[in-house]
């Protein structure tokens, strides 16, 4: 299933499928399991789709059937479906506006990377693409291209007993072969339900994935999203002094720069089982379908080939271990809890002012309660192509030299409970200091001698021209109350639905976002902050306007669902350009909570108009 979806995302990713609404029908797709349909389902954030959407048919009912629903719940279930035209048979009438076509036949063992979910790499063209290659192994060292990282993570491959089970079986393979894990790599499972500890012991291959350091380290988000911890002191000091390319192996979702942890420079998704078989390899260097992974008892050279499990031996161990009862252990415990509430407690959170985990948020104050001028903004940065969610917020681990690292020192914190980005998104002065944090950031307003574009979480406050660290430039321009824009290239806010994405640029200060095309999710989640999302008319962009940042910025023209507004630039030369731009406020409902300030001020006035009419009916009652 993961080899299929790195595929589709690819596939989807050239289809320009941004914004869609997908539904899979056709011979293939009645032929996946609904964990196979899950795992496509939930990279849609990847190919930039709105929803990727399966019917209701038999494979829907067999695994709420294992999963340990009642029969009475599942017969509900058919028969509503059948009756509401949902059922996978309706299909075959439906009329689409657009149809793709993709072989599921054509799909092979496959890695996305090194940056990018939509980078598809098959394994057995690496050694052509010039990741795989011939390494010298020094004694006692660890290789170009070592694998520091190789996790089974919580995205919707642990959710999917065919992935899970695959990897135990080529586990047990690899450790009747005699293959070991490389000592330099942190290896970890972190399935997303406690249902798949039940059944990999079931099916007795806890023992071998333990065996090779994959034993169960949590039930929840991990390496995938930054939370792996920390390495070996040793290694990390070796990767340091030899400036290693290292590289992490993970089967998530999201391989994004700087994303998966501080010391592996790229990162690679893979099935579980081929992360097993990577920790073994111990490089990304490694021509993982022909490169001998080592020997036998009797000398025999192993490859992948001889360790890989058929389709059979997996559908037959699923058959036989995951058993409906091992949910019903699980899940059932929780939805039989009943809140008994103590009438006496105050409704009121009582906020702590010294929390790093959940402060008050200002959104209700100041610009945040939806004043925007749109005059005279300034550039915090000028971005190209593909920026992702991670680039804007990062999630992964806070490091000491950090903005925010900086502030939770001072709150008292020690470095080893300073946790990572995505764990303080309650709090806002630490989740606003990892706005444009990513060390892999490249601001065009910030260059090197030769011209070229620094790498790092850097800005240049103008009119000054003065470089600094990104933090210290928001705050400057905050102490200033300096409206902002950010200018950028095609496919912004690609990635995960980060909300911190769209908060940290609106406390910030910036007003408007002026890109060649936005993903989906981001964009409305910019439009839920108040800030305005502006889209260049095609063939223009910040390289054909030749826009370094010294510039101001202002949006005048009405706002409606995608209206042409003008953004009038204004030179350090004193030269006024007028660009015609697209208002990416789609909607006349985009239109109302953008107008509003935001999605909870909109809410806000909602809420107040229902009230006053309530008073005003009872009244004249």
């Amino acid at each position: 299933a993961t080899d299929v979806v790195l595929t589709l995302t690819e596939f989807l990713r050239k289809e320009k499928v941004v914004g869609a609404y997908l539904e899979f029908h056709g011979e293939g797709a009645a032929s996946l399991t609904l964990g196979d349909r899950a795992t496509i389902s939930n990279m849609a954030p990847e190919y930039g789709a709105t929803a990727a959407m399966f019917a209701i048919d038999q494979q829907t009912i067999d695994y709420l059937r294992l999963t340990g629903r009642e029969d009475e719940q599942i017969a509900l279930v058919e028969n509503y479906a059948k009756t509401a035209g949902l059922w996978a048979d309706s299909l075959k009438t439906a009329e689409y506006e657009r149809v793709l076509r993709f072989d599921l036949s054509t799909v092979v063992r496959t890695l996305a990377g090194p940056s990018n979910p939509h980078r598809r790499l098959p394994v057995a063209d690496l050694a052509e693409r010039g990741i795989a290659g011939t390494v010298e192994n020094q004694p006692g060292l660890m290789p170009d291209g070592a694998v520091i990282i190789a996790a089974i993570t919580s995205c919707t491959n642990t959710s999917n007993p065919r992935n899970v089970i695959a990897a135990g079986l080529l586990a047990r393979n690899a450790n009747r072969a005699g293959l070991t894990r490389k000592p330099w790599v942190k290896s970890s499972l972190a399935p997303g339900s406690k249902a798949v500890a039940l059944y990999l012991d079931e099916a007795g291959l806890t023992a071998d994935l333990e065996k090779l350091g994959f034993g169960v380290v949590a039930f929840a988000c991990t390496t995938c999203n930054g939370m792996s911890g920390a390495l070996d002191p040793a290694i990390q000091q070796e990767i340091i002094d030899r400036d290693l390319y290292a590289t992490a192996v993970l089967s998530g979702n999201r391989n994004f720069d700087g994303r998966i942890h501080p010391y592996a420079k790229q990162a690679f998704l893979a099935s579980p089982p081929l992360v097993v078989a990577y920790a073994i390899a111990g490089t990304i260097r490694f021509d993982i379908e022909r490169d001998v992974l080592g020997t036998d008892a009797s000398g025999r050279e192993i490859r992948l080939k001889d360790i890989w499990p058929s389709d059979e031996e997996i559908d037959a161990m699923v058959k036989a271990a995951v058993k409906p009862e091992q949910f019903r252990k699980v899940y059932a415990p929780m939805f039989g809890l009943r809140n008994e509430r103590d009438a006496a407690v105050e409704p009121l959170y009582a906020w702590r002012p010294q929390s790093t985990y959940i402060r008050r948020p200002p959104y209700w104050e100041g610009a945040l309660a939806g004043e925007r001028t749109l005059r005279g903004m300034r550039p915090l940065a000028v971005l190209g192509d593909n920026i992702t969610t991670d680039h804007l917020s990062p999630s992964n681990a806070i490091l000491m030299d950090s903005a925010a690292g900086e502030y939770l020192h001072k709150m008292g914190l020690p470095e080893e409970d300073f946790n990572s980005y995505a764990t303080h998104r309650g709090d806002h002065l630490t989740a606003q200091r990892a706005t444009f944090a990513n060390p892999k950031l490249f601001n065009e307003m910030v260059r090197n001698a030769d011209g070229t574009v620094k790498q790092g979480s850097l800005a240049r406050v103008e009119p000054e021209g003065k470089e600094m660290r990104m933090w210290e430039a928001i705050e400057t321009y905050m102490d200033r109350k300096q409206p902002l824009i950010i200018v950028a290239g095609a496919d912004y806010g690609q990635g995960s639905s980060r909300d911190w994405a769209a908060k940290g640029v609106r406390l910030a200060g910036v007003e408007a976002i002026a890109a060649e095309g936005f993903e989906r999710i981001h964009r409305t989640n910019l439009i839920g902050m108040g800030v305005l999302p502006l889209e260049f008319k095609p063939g223009v962009n910040r390289k054909t306007l030749a826009l370094d940042g010294t510039e101001t910025y202002d949006v005048v023209g009405e706002r409606k669902p995608r209206a042409d507004l003008t953004l009038v630039i204004h030179r350090r030369n004193g030269e006024t350009l007028e660009v015609p731009m697209t208002c990416r406020l789609d909607t006349a409902e985009e239109v109302s909570i953008y107008e509003a300030g935001g999605v909870l001020q909109r809410f806000a006035q909602d809420f107040l108009e229902a009230e006053s009419a309530a008073g005003s009916a009872k009244k004249a009652s």
